[in-house]
């Protein structure tokens, strides 16, 4: 519930605190005082529409802050949680929403001191705040809502929640069978390329990482060609026909037998041939090592060619990069294999789906059935209420329209609340139907039918006896007393006899403004029993407040405990 409203420069108001209580709260004031000022900025808190003109005139922005009390199984928490709050956040169990209305128009917005879109603070405010008035537009007003409201009426939250469970699945299965049927249509249309694709992409295999390891095992081997060829050149040309070594080896000799007949002079130029013989046969022997190292195999080379090649080429076929070959070739035999034996997987779908359609249409069924039933029920709980209403020539109707043709998360129905506010007058919703005051009374009544089941936990009525009196303004005052029991009820109003039920009375009023300027400001503020008869007999009197007025008050408080 809400337990502390704090207003700084909106409007009259420059500096309001207010500390708020369980059961039926009532604001009253003379006209003119600012209790519309209240509500607007309670609304602002809320997530409602801002406006640069509620900043107080000469301040450069007004703050709106409203502390609630949050239980700890309140639907709120979820609402919370789904938007990035965490549970230790929303420990204390005190939610706090601050507004902050600049005088330029602009907004910003705070939950618990965390920054909060406007759009977040209106999901939360109205989990938390109900307003009506003759021009509400909110809450039982929505259509949309209406659906909801007597499925909490009746207790049907969990047959709701089935439905919609069993409305997911059929649709689920429903987009797995077109998916599936795509599939097949696409891969029965390809069926001949697709096998022969499969064929030729099985006979080649080709692997992941395959391209870059042939390139370069190619590179590889295309330069120990080009090696191997140089050094054989070399090898023929010290072992072959024409090589240097078997004529160098006979000139040795022949210089070799000559050394004796000069001695001395030969024999530096015979060592200088015996080691270039030796550094030949050196380098003879090195080439031999050398090409047996090498060992160039030209069938490896064309072998390892030949693959490279085929696999580029099925790629620029296929219109793939290499290494996504394989993923293409098991991607088409897994279309093959849907076109094999996607007949058998479609029947199997069509019957699942046709079972879950079933499952829904029963369970949405049975569902409407149960509704219609809390529609009579309900519309007797909120007939009961309208006589003492002056609304006893009234008929308030639940519209139900089923159409198993337009299914639904919800079901297969629509439902709206509708009236009929004379005999032989068409019915029709309420919001058209209705004038003003006899909009705040329908709701009036539809609230304390639902008032255990589905209400906000703090409820407000923005001057719903507006234009009644006397038994109709007694009995608003006996329901919002009611409604006061089960959820927190904030009233405005002008009435005494729904002043007189109150648990908590406010006293709105203008007065000079603290900060000692030339202006006026609104004031609120609790009173007790002699202060709340004084008021009450104003409300009765008017400007002059007699004997007689107070005893009326006080009659009408007696008869209010």
């Amino acid at each position: 519930m809400l337990v502390h409203l704090s207003i700084r420069d909106i409007v009259l108001i420059e500096r309001l605190d207010i500390a708020l209580d369980e059961g039926l709260s009532v604001l009253t004031g003379e006209t003119g005082a600012g209790k519309s000022i209240l509500l607007d900025s309670l609304s602002l808190a809320l997530g409602g529409r801002g406006d640069g003109g509620l900043v107080r005139h000469g301040a450069k922005q007004g703050e709106v802050t409203a502390a609630f009390d949050l239980p700890s199984g309140a639907g709120v928490r979820a609402i919370l949680l789904d938007n990035g709050f965490d549970e230790q956040d929303l420990s204390e169990g005190d939610l706090i929403l601050r507004r902050i209305q600049t005088a330029d128009g602009r907004t910003r917005g705070f939950i618990n001191d965390r920054p909060a879109s406007v759009s977040l603070m209106r999901s939360v405010g109205q989990a938390l705040v109900e307003i009506h008035g003759q021009h509400d537009d909110r809450a039982l007003i929505d259509p949309q809502a209406h659906r909801t409201l007597l499925d909490q009426y009746g207790g049907l939250q969990q047959e709701a929640a089935f439905v919609a469970r069993a409305h997911a699945d059929w649709r689920a299965t429903e987009h797995e069978l077109r998916t599936h049927r795509a599939r097949v249509e696409a891969a029965a249309r390809e069926a001949d390329y697709l096998r022969s694709s499969v064929d030729e992409l099985s006979d080649l295999a080709p692997i992941a990482g395959e391209e870059e390891e042939l390139a370069e095992r190619r590179q590889v081997m295309m330069r120990s060609e080009k090696i191997a060829t140089d050094v054989n050149d070399a090898h023929e040309e010290l072992s072959g026909s024409s090589s240097p070594i078997p004529q160098l080896a006979g000139l040795l000799k022949r210089l070799d037998r000559k050394r004796d007949e000069l001695p001395g002079l030969l024999d530096e130029p015979i060592d200088r041939l015996d080691t270039a013989l030796d550094a030949l046969s050196d380098a003879q022997m090195a080439l031999q090592t050398a090409l047996r190292s090498l060992e160039f195999d030209p069938r490896a080379l064309e072998e390892t060619e030949e693959r490279l090649f085929a696999l580029r080429a099925a790629g620029r076929k296929y219109s793939v990069p290499v290494d996504d070959l394989p993923e293409l070739t098991a991607r088409m035999i897994g279309d093959l294999a849907d076109l094999d034996a996607g007949e058998e997987r479609m029947g199997k779908l069509e019957a699942e789906l046709a079972e879950k359609r079933r499952l829904f249409d029963r369970a949405a069924a049975e569902l409407s059935e149960k509704r219609r039933t809390t529609a009579r029920l309900l519309e007797g709980a909120v007939m009961a209420e309208l006589p003492d209403l002056k609304l006893d020539r009234a008929t308030f109707l639940v519209e139900q329209t089923s159409d198993p043709q337009s299914p639904s998360a919800a079901g297969i129905d629509q439902i709206e609340f509708y009236v009929q506010t004379n005999p032989g007058t068409r019915a029709g919703s309420m919001m058209k139907v209705a004038s003003g005051g006899e909009l705040s009374r329908f709701l009036l009544a539809l609230k304390v039918a639902l008032a255990d089941r589905g209400s906000a936990p703090t409820l407000v009525f923005d001057e719903i006896d507006t234009g009644v009196g006397g038994a109709v303004a007694d009995a608003i005052g006996r329901r919002l007393g009611r409604l006061g029991r089960n959820v927190q009820v904030l009233a405005v109003t002008h009435a005494p006899q729904v002043a007189a039920r109150a648990t908590t009375h406010l006293l709105i009023s203008k007065g000079s403004a603290a900060s000692g300027e030339d202006r006026v400001a609104t004031r609120v503020a609790p009173i007790g029993e002699d202060g709340r008869r004084e008021e009450i007999a104003r409300m009765l009197a008017g400007e002059t407040v007699t004997d007689e007025a107070r005893a009326a008050a006080a009659r009408l408080i007696g008869a209010g405990a």
